[in-house]
């Protein structure tokens, strides 16, 4: 059986620099991931007076500098193409009560930052975006007061800038989701003695003053997981474990699907990474006839069937859907996500570029307005795979390229930096 590390959680990664940075003291944090998304929130935090060493994969000593050690900018932070830094640090930003202006590469610049502004504003902030509402964005705050914030759209990136921006200007902050997401700024938090009370989609901070310097473990990242899992799914790979990666319940949509799908996944060892559950994951390929039998070049392929996936599901797989889209092309019968408009405003408009790439290659794909149908075959696939970028589009159609019989180009593949630098080699040791 082969055995693969992935890199450290993208979404911790990130929460575990700021909240370094905020702590009274040095802070450990080890197994961050070593990427360009990271990289812009490192940046985004020397802009910001914290001394941030260079990433390390291994260890980074983050010199804390406290609630009240951050200082305003000189110049223009950039943050390059993740969504996560501008929206974080702009509640970072405004909490502390400075000025900044936060700026992005052409994709970040076109996503909705409004969403985080109104509930900063709410707040007493000063936010000012341009009139398409996304980068640049100038906040300037003094003297922030509590929330209670219902939020219209289900955003872990709103939930954190909000309850960051209250935790800084040691003020009361609530947050109201329409259903709950990913909460590993609340275990964080909680880890650094901050005081949280949780109960579903329901959030609230109590400022208490604490935010305790530490050790921060950054596991594998399950999104980074989702996509070798399949492979094996595919038929790209045979059996496959995958060590130390946070399964996280908020988290866990992707293996839920690909087991309704067929795929055999077990989880091996689960333990705890401060507050993070951690296990290893197993995921076996059971050969079985598909549509015709066979995979059209003498093999069988997996023992795949369509799945529905509905807004429930989505905020615990949404940037496993191009992914998920990719497997389903290889499952027997149909598969039908609803729900997924969030998809029109990441990196790409990923609905589209999904179902355009998918009938690009050969393959039967319907674009419906918050999600797509995909009828699945088991026909060789071929064609090259226009990416606008977008590295989870690159790793998704990477994925169904390598299946046996495909022959898909990718049309930029050096994109996979901003969350997996190494990706490209970890699917190729898979299908060795």
């Amino acid at each position: 059986m082969l055995v693969l590390r992935v890199p450290g959680d993208k979404s911790i990664s990130h929460r575990a620099l700021l909240l370094a940075a905020l702590g009274e003291g040095p802070s450990e944090v080890r197994g961050l991931l070593d990427s360009a998304d990271i990289e812009a929130t490192a940046r985004a935090l020397r802009a910001l007076g914290v001394p941030m060493p260079p990433l390390d994969a291994t260890l980074v000593v983050v010199p804390g500098v406290g609630r009240r050690g951050l200082t305003a900018p000189v110049a223009p932070i950039d943050c390059a193409n993740s969504g996560t830094t501008a929206r974080l640090v702009a509640g970072l930003v405004a909490g502390a009560g400075l000025e900044a202006t936060l700026v992005g590469d052409e994709s970040l610049s076109r996503r909705p930052m409004r969403r985080v502004a109104e509930p900063l504003r709410a707040m007493g902030a000063t936010v000012e975006l341009p009139s398409h509402e996304g980068l640049p964005m100038t906040v300037r705050a003094a003297g922030l007061r509590g929330l209670t914030w219902h939020s219209p759209v289900a955003s872990a990136q709103v939930k954190s800038a909000v309850l960051l921006a209250g935790l800084v200007a040691q003020v009361p902050v609530e947050v109201h989701e329409p259903m709950p997401t990913r909460d590993h700024t609340e275990r964080l938090l909680e880890a650094r003695g901050v005081d949280l009370v949780r109960d579903g989609a329901v959030v609230a901070l109590r400022p208490n003053g604490r935010l305790d310097a530490g050790r921060i473990d950054v596991p594998g990242d399950p999104s980074s997981a989702a996509f070798l899992l399949g492979a094996v799914a595919c038929g790209a790979s045979g059996a496959l474990r995958i060590e130390g990666v946070a399964v996280n319940p908020t988290r866990m949509g992707a293996v839920a699907v690909l087991r309704r799908m067929g795929l055999s996944v077990r989880l091996e060892g689960t333990r705890l990474a401060g507050r993070e559950p951690v296990a290893d994951l197993v995921a076996e390929f059971v050969a079985a006839p598909l549509v015709g039998g066979t995979d059209g070049h003498g093999g069988a392929p997996p023992a795949l069937v369509g799945v529905t996936i509905g807004a429930d599901e989505v905020p615990s797989l949404i940037d496993e859907l191009p992914l998920l889209a990719c497997v389903a092309a290889r499952a027997a019968g149909e598969t039908r996500v609803t729900g997924a408009g969030e998809l029109r405003v990441k990196e790409s408009d990923r609905i589209r570029l999904v179902v355009e790439n998918l009938r690009a290659v050969g393959a039967d794909a319907t674009e419906l307005p918050d999600g797509f149908v995909i009828r699945g075959s088991d026909r060789p696939l071929a064609g090259t795979v226009r990416t606008a970028g977008d590295h989870r589009i690159a790793m998704a159609f990477g994925v169904l390229g390598a299946v046996p019989g495909n022959a898909i180009v990718v049309d930029d593949p050096s994109c996979v930096a901003v969350s997996w630098p190494s990706f490209w080699d970890a699917l190729d040791a898979c299908h060795r």
